[in-house]
């Protein structure tokens, strides 16, 4: 639609996730007319990320060094680890404020369609990690934290079976049903069956 770099800009933010052909429009056109030092920052920042971001060793958690802040923090519960897709899905368990475990990034889910099996996923660092005494502290809890769809079911069917054999340890899964503030009426056959199986007494 339009010539030149304008395009490339718009095409390139197209490509990013959650931002369609018009955000991407909207946001090519703001950084044509935003002010020189904004646009060096935004560069700067996007290189920051490729060169200064490192993963952390015992979780696989972004971190600015090679051990994250949750993982050095003394007061974390050892015994107690959260298995999530991203990085993301561990900010998201912080802000509930209920969880004092640490936590395992695999870096995604499986998806045998995509060319993503276990080998492409962190399972060996987790089997790895609850095979291992730290501090004196065996890990004798893992939440299983994947996404419910098809992927992170799978995953999730996947390190169960991996974990099952480890003496002492217990396997628990995220409780998934109905959202707060959500009508019976509007839930899927899945969603209510799955809140129905895992309800708790009062």
């Amino acid at each position: 639609m339009y010539e030149g770099p304008v395009q490339d800009l718009i095409d390139e933010l197209g490509r990013l996730p959650g931002v369609g052909p018009k955000s991407a429009q909207r946001i090519a056109f703001h950084l044509l007319s935003a002010e020189p030092a904004d646009i060096e920052r935004l560069q700067q920042a996007l290189q920051k990320v490729k060169e200064g971001v490192v993963f952390c060793d015992v979780c696989g958690n972004v971190s600015a060094e090679t051990t994250c802040r949750i993982c050095r923090d003394p007061k974390r519960d050892l015994s107690l680890v959260c298995v999530v897709e991203e990085p993301k899905d561990v900010q998201a368990i912080e802000r509930t404020r209920e969880f004092k475990g640490r936590y395992h990034v695999l870096g995604g889910a499986l998806d045998p369609l995509s060319g993503i099996g276990p080998d492409q996923l962190r399972i060996r660092q987790l089997l790895n990690r609850i095979g291992t005494t730290t501090d004196g502290v065996d890990i004798s809890e893992v939440i299983i934290a994947t996404d419910p769809n098809t992927e992170g079911e799978a995953t999730a069917t996947y390190l169960v079976r991996m974990l099952r054999d480890f003496p002492g340890l217990t396997v628990t899964r995220l409780a998934s049903g109905l959202p707060m503030g959500g009508d019976l009426e509007f839930a899927d056959e899945l969603t209510l069956g799955r809140a129905l199986s895992g309800r708790r007494s009062m």
